[in-house]
């Protein structure tokens, strides 16, 4: 369906000291294949104390901010809110280990993690293109072939982590802040995981709702369930963001009225070049993912 549908990333003080190496040495041992285990004063140095000014973004599992390794390397490190809370250590190195097994080339590959009594870090690789969401923002303009191209890396990822992982990985945040474009503007899907990461620190509560407004799907919202339509919705969402160059709050607007939104998005002005049938089928396409209680 996704395929489909997508023809279309100092310590403060010696007490503090002591407890972070005391934490690190009880998790020295931690072997996760690839994946490295960072000390959290490595993390610290490479983003100069997590600065304000290296902050790649903001979002509701946490901030994540530009660091350089010594040998150069520069990556991307997720600093999970409420890290204390976010489960035990062997579930959360459960779940790290889950997201180090979902390899494609349309996923953030996990470099590596940190974990102390009171943090959890995830680190990845740096994306020099930034997110769809920026781009779309910016200048110049994602030409069409590669906006086609961005839904169906999107879509080709996404699929890997329903039908692919065992189990399954739900991502509940799909949106274009969240898809990342690597060198050559390939779509890029992070975030994934993350959502059932969290959950842990709430154990009886294994439904909490997470994502974005504008992008979470209805019956998300009203049950708490998520499955893979949820993930349907939100890719939804994001082709009408690509298609319209237009934030799901800015096109949402116009959703309230039965086909009010497809009236509107058909209404936008576009290249001469492209076939007015085929922005018609991108859009219904894009539509129809939006009605996820409608899909089989």
């Amino acid at each position: 369906m996704l395929v489909k549908l997508g023809g279309i990333l100092a310590c403060d003080g010696c007490f503090h000291c002591n407890a972070l190496a005391i934490a690190e040495q009880h998790t020295e041992n931690v072997n996760l294949g690839n994946v490295k285990r960072f000390q959290f004063r490595e993390l610290q140095v490479a983003t100069e104390n997590f600065s304000n000014k290296n902050i790649l973004g903001k979002g509701g599992f946490g901030n994540v901010y530009r660091g350089k390794l010594p040998d150069g390397t520069v990556v991307a490190v997720k600093r999970l809110k409420d890290g204390n809370a976010a489960g035990g250590q062997a579930q959360f190195q459960t779940e790290v280990e889950m997201i180090s097994l979902a390899l494609h080339r349309n996923l953030l590959r996990l470099y590596g993690f940190c974990m102390t009594a009171t943090e959890r870090l995830l680190v990845y690789p740096y994306m020099s293109n930034g997110s769809v969401a920026l781009r779309l923002k910016g200048k110049p303009p994602l030409d069409w072939i590669t906006r086609q191209r961005i839904a169906l890396g999107a879509a080709r990822g996404l699929l890997y982590l329903h039908e692919q992982c065992d189990p399954k990985i739900i991502h509940r945040d799909v949106k274009a802040a969240n898809i990342l474009l690597d060198d050559y503007c390939e779509a890029i899907v992070g975030d994934f995981g993350l959502a059932k990461l969290l959950d842990h620190r709430d154990s009886h509560v294994t439904t909490a709702v997470r994502g974005t407004v504008g992008h979470i799907a209805p019956e998300y919202l009203s049950t708490g369930q998520s499955s893979e339509k949820t993930d349907v919705f939100g890719f939804g969402i994001l082709l009408l963001e690509l298609i319209t160059g237009q934030t799901a709050l800015e096109f949402g607007k116009s959703s309230n009225q039965k086909g009010a939104m497809l009236d509107w998005v058909s209404s936008l002005p576009f290249p001469k070049s492209l076939e007015h049938g085929k922005i018609i089928a991108r859009i219904r396409l894009a539509y129809l993912s939006t009605k996820s209680c409608l899909l089989p």
